[in-house]
């Protein structure tokens, strides 16, 4: 079983959610990865911060899980599944965010479990999804 990332469940990691700790520790190092759109929205994050102590930690946080975790590449196959996924909703009237389809994407591609606290809002057709959330 190989699971993959979403940006509230790679915050929470960072957060030292018990719960979410709890899990990733129970799973093969090499079965968890995050998409590069997560790392992005996560940057992006920390980049609007003014310059604290809270920045400097969320930053040494972020750097030392980016380096522990495997990275899912963006494949052609990612970028396949991304624009059938995007057509897709468009067709059926319903709007996701470019980095929440890309993250799917990257799930469906690697057959993978998206880690998601938004179970609803990734309500995808094949995506299987899991709460981690506490």
């Amino acid at each position: 079983m190989t699971y993959l990332l979403d940006t509230n469940a790679f915050s929470a990691l960072m957060k030292g959610d018990p719960t979410v700790v709890g899990r990733l520790r129970a799973i093969a190092k090499p079965n968890v990865s995050i998409p590069q759109p997560v790392l992005a929205e996560v940057a992006y994050g920390i980049a609007r911060l003014p310059r604290s102590k809270r920045k400097a930690a969320l930053t040494k946080r972020f750097t030392l899980l980016r380096d522990e975790i495997v990275h899912a590449p963006w494949t052609d196959d990612v970028s396949e599944h991304f624009g059938a996924l995007k057509a897709l909703l468009e067709r059926r009237g319903t709007r996701l965010e470019d980095f929440d389809l890309a993250i799917a994407a990257h799930a469906l591609s690697a057959g993978a479990i998206l880690v998601t606290a938004d179970t609803d809002h990734l309500s995808i057709p094949g995506l299987v999804v899991e709460n981690w959330s506490s």
